[in-house]
């Protein structure tokens, strides 16, 4: 079991900001947690416009509070955005979120980041093996319960 708040990931290599100030995640659970996906909880800046392109990732974002709109892209195609929304990039579609009032969302990727990821210049996270697993006994970053 691990079991984690984001009051412990805040100011270590867990919590990795936009070097342009947009957003911050919170990388709760990670690729090295071995559980096949990743878990964040990222804040973006009320005022932003920001794009992003997972072409090696799958990512589901659930909406918990602030609004803005989710431009698609590869369609063209807008939607509007606030709590309660939930989009699936399953087609590693390049899109563009604009945030009226700060936005915190909670996302999940597959395959999971190992935290060491920073957007290239097309927004894209690059894909990173996953480390071989801790022997028992040397579990780095868990809590157990």
């Amino acid at each position: 079991m691990i079991v984690r708040t984001t009051a412990e990931i805040t100011g270590t290599d867990r919590e990795v900001a936009d070097p342009k100030g947009n957003w911050v995640s919170k990388r709760i659970v990670l690729g090295g947690d071995m559980v096949g996906f990743s878990f964040h909880e990222t804040t973006i800046k009320a005022g932003s416009i920001n794009e992003f392109h997972y072409a090696n990732h799958v990512e589901a974002v659930w909406l918990i509070e602030g609004s803005g709109t989710l431009l698609d892209r590869e369609t063209g195609k807008t939607y509007p955005l606030g709590p309660g929304s939930m989009y699936l990039l399953n087609g590693n579609e390049r899109h563009t979120v604009s945030v009226d009032e700060q936005m915190r969302m909670l996302c999940v990727f597959n395959p999971p980041v190992v935290g060491t990821e920073v957007h290239d210049e097309n927004g894209v996270y690059p894909l990173v093996e996953v480390p071989a697993p801790a022997p028992e006994g040397e579990l780095a970053g868990r809590q157990r319960a």
